[in-house]
């Protein structure tokens, strides 16, 4: 079975949208993990302008013993210090400059590999999970395997924006698995486009999905809306 983490970016962005407390992020976390979410993931961003730097440690309380907690981000020494102190289950490394408005592009390993590859042990010794955020690129995989991360996230942008384009995706899973490497997904999935990409993935460990899921819940629902994911990924 693939797990399902909910991305809650977008509940801190309406929240953040009024300057008060309404929705409360916390609560809406607890809900979703009430029907039945395997993890949250968030995304904190140096302009905060969703998850706040002080949303962290209670989202962390409050996942805590019940689900997993991955956090995203790119490893700056704020973020890396924040994570070494809250440890959750997993850390998703991305490359996004100060400025981008979603993670749009996966690592160039070869370029910083030195680098990554410090981040990736030391997170490690903190007995924290680490995901690398990549495009499906066979060479890029291959290079993650070097640097001894333990799972990929594969940028399913390219999937969700050029009508079920899948080849890469399988080729990637595949490699990954032989290699040790567990495999997570994520970017513009949705009820519609993720059957497909569920049915033709060999290997799947998770899928994290915020945008396109609090969408859909405006018209089904969270609790159902969550529901169906499960269905499509049990």
């Amino acid at each position: 079975m693939t797990k399902l983490s909910v991305n809650v970016n977008k509940i801190a962005t309406l929240r953040n949208a009024r300057g008060q407390n309404t929705p409360n992020v916390e609560l809406v976390t607890e809900s979703i993990l009430g029907f039945g979410a395997d993890g949250i993931t968030i995304h904190p961003r140096p302009d905060e302008r969703h998850i706040r730097y002080a949303d962290i440690l209670p989202i962390s309380t409050l996942v805590n013993n019940k689900a997993e907690l991955n956090i995203e981000g790119f490893p700056s020494e704020k973020f890396l210090k924040m994570v070494f102190k809250i440890k959750p289950d997993q850390v998703t490394l991305v490359p996004d400059s100060p400025d981008v408005l979603t993670s749009l592009n996966g690592w160039n390993v070869r370029k910083y590999r030195n680098m990554l590859k410090c981040v990736v042990s030391d997170l490690q010794k903190n007995n924290i999970r680490v995901s690398v955020f990549v495009h499906p690129e066979l060479d890029v995989v291959k290079e993650v395997a070097e640097i001894n991360a333990d799972r990929i996230e594969l940028f399913t942008g390219i999937y969700a924006d050029e009508n079920k384009t899948i080849d890469a995706y399988v080729e990637c899973s595949e490699y990954a698995h032989n290699a040790g490497i567990g495999v997570n997904a994520g970017h513009d999935l949705d009820l519609n486009n993720l059957p497909f990409f569920i049915s033709n993935m060999p290997f799947l460990d998770e899928v994290s999905i915020g945008h396109a899921l609090i969408s859909e819940s405006l018209f089904l629902g969270l609790e159902k809306t969550i529901k169906l994911y499960k269905e499509i990924l049990t």
